[in-house]
């Protein structure tokens, strides 16, 4: 069975436009203008995409779990409609100051889940995101992290891909 080279990407901040704190809203879920063109290129390189996201403000009780999934049900839409596949989004609803969970990132148990199910080659994938833990949880599964800045061009990193 083949494995599947994937490019991991964080949310916020490399998706889609970080506001500083959180995404309340799908009305505040505003796409980075290289989102789409970076993640055309990177499925026309041979990489599935994932999302590996945090999102603890659902622990916190600032926005529902259902507001998250209908920000990824817009996403993957919106994606779908210039012929991008999400292949899955894995996000943790945990967060450190309502208890400890090894699903949140910097621990890496979203990515490792995503390894199984999806056959991923570790070597050939990678992981994107704007923040030293997004790094860590690629690393702690054996993928290489390439941080970028917050609200970047995620267009030149994927063009750095092989």
């Amino acid at each position: 069975m083949t494995k599947n080279k994937v490019l991991f990407l964080d949310r916020d901040g490399v998706i889609n436009h970080d506001p500083g704190d959180y995404t309340y809203s799908l009305s505040e879920f505003i796409i980075l203008p290289t989102v789409i063109p970076a993640l055309q290129l990177a499925q026309k390189k041979g990489y599935k995409i994932i999302l590996i996201t945090n999102q603890g403000g659902v622990a916190k009780g600032l926005y529902t779990q259902e507001t998250v999934e209908e920000i990824h049900a817009y996403f993957k839409k919106t994606c779908a409609e210039a012929g991008v596949t999400i292949d899955h989004v894995y996000y943790s609803t945990d967060h450190p100051e309502i208890g400890n969970s090894i699903s949140r990132k910097p621990h890496s148990l979203m990515v490792e889940r995503a390894i199984q199910r999806f056959n991923v080659d570790v070597e050939m994938s990678v992981m994107i995101g704007d923040r030293d833990r997004d790094v860590a949880c690629a690393e702690g599964a054996g993928v290489r992290g390439i941080k970028i800045e917050v609200n970047s061009d995620l267009l030149d990193a994927v063009h750095t891909l092989d």
